[in-house]
């Protein structure tokens, strides 16, 4: 079972359950898969998502939940779209990148531009994310 508290996410596929997390290593893993310069990139990337652009983000969350999975191993997990790709979006919001509304407490002790990901905007198109 996921621990939110950790910044973990789930996804349910073939009645399993693996676990998401943003890392250091899952963003350089973004990064380096998707060939980008910065994080900042990310969200506009994402913003019209291949198929195996979000198979490359899922396998570097899956890895960074504990999983050892490939881009194309997540292309061949029995799950829903929808599902992966809220699974995906859950694990970036809880890792703290650029979500609206977070704890004040949060954007105190970060800074509004100055925290890992700042920049990085609505990745799946998810409601409620920032977009600045």
């Amino acid at each position: 079972m996921p621990n939110p508290i950790r910044g973990e996410a789930e996804l349910i596929a073939g009645g399993k359950s693996y676990r998401l997390l943003l890392t250091l290593g899952a963003l350089a893993e973004i990064e380096d898969g998707l060939g980008l310069s910065d994080l900042s990139q990310v969200g506009a990337r994402l913003k019209q998502v291949r198929a195996a652009d979000l198979a490359v983000v899922a396998a570097a969350l899956l890895r960074g939940g504990g999983h050892d999975m490939t881009p194309a191993e997540v292309l061949r997990l029995p799950c829903d779209l929808g599902a992966l790709v809220a699974a995906v979006s859950l694990a970036f919001e809880r890792g703290g990148l650029a979500r609206a509304g977070e704890p004040e407490g949060v954007r105190e002790a970060t800074g509004e531009g100055g925290r890992i990901g700042a920049g990085i905007r609505d990745p799946f198109g998810a409601p409620g994310w920032r977009s600045d």
